[in-house]
């Protein structure tokens, strides 16, 4: 499948994508299995209901906060040995988090997460790396394929938490824990194949512009919106979604389907994403996510079933798929060689830094007011990214129109 989507780029940047995307497919597979069962773990160790949701907030507080060292340890060592490095936090996140549930202990359990957030803060520069083996013209595809190993996440995950829920019985969850594991250890073969050269960049301010003028462009404004807002409106009404189904009496196999579901939409579209925005403009495709993600909301507040919870996910997943993938593709236009760490690392922080926020308010918010609150709640930054994105728009067309006479 993989060959024939590539078939136009040169051997070794086929290679090296093809294995981006296995590398994404088995992160991404063990940070689903994670989101499936944290917040139902956390409800079962948590000493009280409003810190159900703290685990998993840690992990994404510890995402935030380890990518920028991520970054930069790439930028010295490479991407090779810094993603090996990154898997090999997972494996000691999730032994500890296999552990603290067989021992029923909540904040060795919370630490644990944070190990396996500081985990996933490398392999998210795997779309970078993608970025970075591929040609100009093909660099938005090469983001979407590698993007789109996600696909197989979407089955893996939440079905792997399903089979292995009950490993280690009577200690419920410490199973599918376990198997990060041995997703993290797949995921280190893997990544010995891959042949990327080491970058000439040695330090975070050594060369380039200063970071102030760079993050005042209008071009990284919008980038860092769309996919802060867009990853931070997804994960706030994902991570509810099991708290939310289990109010409303379904069970954990449909909240699994259910997140199986929203993964195909996260990641399904990305065979498609960049070729849309070659074609269309990066700037549209934006757009098209902020309204997939108004679209879902309005399914979420219509009711409270089993098909509205699918629909509304999968909805989810799409339109964020658009607004991070157009989000990425954007930043890339944003920065020299010699200023690629700082401000991948820059963007990544204020992206989970939203995350952290989002997961955080996502539980304390449901426990306090419900699933409607959540969703009418995230209808106004979603709005100032529409705002955003159609004044960008309009912008380029000036701009085309412009040059064009």
């Amino acid at each position: 499948m993989w060959a024939n989507l590539l078939g136009e780029v040169h051997d070794n940047m086929r290679r090296n994508i093809i294995l981006l995307s296995i590398c994404q497919a088995l992160s991404i597979s063990g940070s689903t299995l994670v989101i499936t069962v944290t917040a139902l773990t956390g409800k079962w160790l948590a000493p009280m209901p409003s810190l159900v949701t703290l685990p998993i907030t840690f992990q994404f507080v510890a995402t935030m906060l380890s990518t920028i060292p991520a970054s930069l340890l790439m930028a010295r060592i490479g991407r090779r040995a810094g993603f090996t490095f990154g898997q090999l936090i997972g494996i000691t996140g999730a032994l500890l988090a296999t552990w603290s549930i067989i021992e029923s202990h909540f904040w060795l359990f919370t630490l644990a997460s944070g190990l396996l957030g500081a985990h996933n803060a490398f392999w998210q520069y795997l779309r970078f790396a993608a970025a970075e083996v591929a040609t100009d013209n093909f660099r938005p595809r090469a983001i979407s394929y590698v993007l789109a190993g996600g696909v197989l996440a979407a089955v893996l995950g939440p079905q792997l938490a399903k089979w292995n829920i009950d490993l280690f019985a009577p200690h419920t969850f410490a199973g599918a824990y376990f198997m990060v594991c041995v997703l993290s250890a797949m995921t280190i073969l893997f990544l010995q194949m891959i042949r990327i050269p080491k970058p000439a960049i040695r330090a975070f301010n050594s060369s380039g512009r200063c970071l102030r003028i760079i993050i005042m462009q209008p071009k990284f404004l919008i980038a860092v919106s769309s996919s802060a807002i867009g990853y931070g409106i997804m994960n706030f009404l994902m991570t509810s979604t099991p708290l939310a189904m289990q109010y409303c009496g379904f069970s954990f196999d449909k909240s699994v389907t259910v997140i199986q579901l929203h993964v195909v939409g996260m990641f399904l579209p990305s065979f498609i994403t960049g070729t849309f925005i070659n074609r269309f403009g990066v700037e549209r495709v934006i757009l098209c996510g902020v309204c997939i993600l108004g679209l879902c909301i309005a399914v979420n507040l219509y009711d409270q079933k089993f098909f509205n919870f699918w629909l509304g996910l999968i909805l989810l997943g799409i339109g964020w798929n658009f607004m991070f993938i157009g989000g990425t593709s954007l930043l890339t236009e944003t920065y020299k060689l010699k200023e690629r760490a700082k401000i991948q690392a820059s963007h990544d922080f204020i992206v989970f830094g939203a995350v952290a926020l989002t997961a955080f308010f996502s539980g304390a918010l449901h426990e306090a007011f419900g699933w409607s609150f959540l969703n009418i709640a995230a209808i106004f930054p979603l709005i100032l990214v529409f705002f955003a994105s159609f004044w960008y728009c309009l912008s380029v067309k000036k701009i085309s129109l412009a040059k064009f006479r």
